[in-house]
């Protein structure tokens, strides 16, 4: 888009019309509440997800979807055919969620908010996929490149993005754009990923062990001393390196000396080398505490990410930042570790979009807002507009 003419059409079809697909998804605010409730209240723990799974299939058959399936890995697929077909526009939402079959998936509807569970990782987005060809019916949309509707399993933490990562290799689809949705936050634009090791760090006491080495006879405390010889690892402000130490577990009463401690972590940085080498230095740790400790300390890796992803010039970029300053949504850019980073590994030029604003994440009062959610999707079919339009296309 860098001639004036480009500009002029693309501001005709794509800009000028987002206000009023705003007006009109407002009027399905119950077709998108009630996706999102019934999604909502079917537990989908990672390696869980079947019922979840089921449930999408069928609406994407009752929403005439052409080819509704699950494969191998579980994912659920619907495709809504473009009057012209030669292109291929996957979007895709993760179906697991963080919480266990065990808790209270009751989902409460109130006048400007949705609370319960997973609500806004990621029914939300869910329920956006499944609304999504009723939307475009009624607004009176047909694309020209085939829909290519998914519902990914086998995404989060051990997941390892498995269920999108074997859609990717084994597909006869050829992807031609990506488009991951997530329910929140709305503004946010992910167009790289960085690199990214995950693991979980594991202090056990053997059965054997010598009981009189005292200063060394609780898992718990090997374990602070892999964290404190963690948090002295030094950190490059440039790249952009992170250490996150996400959660700690270990012991099982007050008066029983702790025979297992484990801490889950994960490496972020915008380096690979870095990644690779702060990975290094945690097994040099490990090696270093379980040698005078006389515990074994294991380290498991979980998930691996490469950096990569479109330029911020790229022009699926620059449309998606036009449309949402159209909209009036703050863009935050973003790095992703999530799906995304699956179709940067297959070179499929793609973002991450989020649709609402959202209150205490991953706790079981997740909470989303209502009002934003039709900007949100307002936003999502300007982009996949503009993408069926040619306006995304790089030189």
């Amino acid at each position: 888009m860098d001639t004036v003419t480009d500009q002029s059409d693309f501001k005709a079809k794509i800009l000028d019309k987002l206000p009023d697909y705003e007006r009109t998804i407002r009027k399905l605010r119950e077709l998108i509440l009630a996706n999102l409730v019934m999604i909502g209240e079917i537990p989908s723990p990672t390696f869980n997800e079947e019922n979840r799974s089921q449930f999408l299939k069928r609406r994407f058959a009752e929403v005439g979807l052409q080819n509704c399936s699950t494969d191998e890995a579980g994912n659920v697929l619907g495709i809504l055919p473009g009057s012209v077909g030669k292109r291929n526009i996957l979007l895709v939402a993760h179906t697991d969620t963080v919480f266990s079959e065990k808790i209270d998936h009751t989902i409460s509807v109130g006048p400007n908010e949705v609370v319960g569970p997973g609500v806004a990782d990621n029914s939300l987005g869910l329920s956006v996929i499944a609304s999504l060809p009723d939307i475009l019916d009624r607004l009176g949309i047909q694309l020209k490149s085939n829909l290519v509707l998914m519902g990914a399993a086998q995404s989060l933490g051990r997941g390892n993005l498995e269920g999108l990562r074997f859609f990717l290799s084994n597909t006869e689809i050829p992807i031609h754009y990506g488009v991951c949705v997530e329910g929140a936050e709305i503004g946010r634009l992910s167009y790289s990923s960085v690199g990214m090791l995950r693991g979980e760090i594991v202090c056990m006491v053997p059965e054997e062990h010598d009981w009189t080495r005292m200063s060394y006879t609780n898992a718990i405390i090997t374990l602070n001393e892999v964290i404190s010889n963690i948090v002295s690892i030094p950190l490059p402000k440039r790249p952009i390196t992170s250490i996150v130490l996400g959660s700690i577990r270990g012991g099982h009463s007050f008066n029983t000396i702790a025979t297992t401690a484990a801490l889950r972590f994960e490496v972020r940085s915008e380096s690979e080398k870095i990644v690779r080498e702060i990975s290094e230095r945690l097994e040099e740790i490990i090696a270093e505490v379980s040698a005078h400790s006389s515990i074994e300390v294991n380290m498991d890796v979980v998930a691996v990410r490469k950096p990569g992803g479109i330029k911020f010039s790229h022009p699926l970029c620059k449309t998606s930042r036009e449309i949402m300053k159209s909209l009036d949504i703050e863009t935050n850019i973003i790095p992703s570790i999530s799906e995304l980073s699956a179709l940067i590994y297959k070179e499929i030029p793609s973002i991450t979009i989020g649709m609402t604003n959202s209150e205490h994440l991953r706790q079981p009062n997740e909470s989303i807002y209502i009002f934003p959610i039709y900007r949100g999707i307002a936003q999502l079919i300007g982009i996949l507009t503009s993408i069926d339009e040619g306006f995304c296309d790089a030189d």
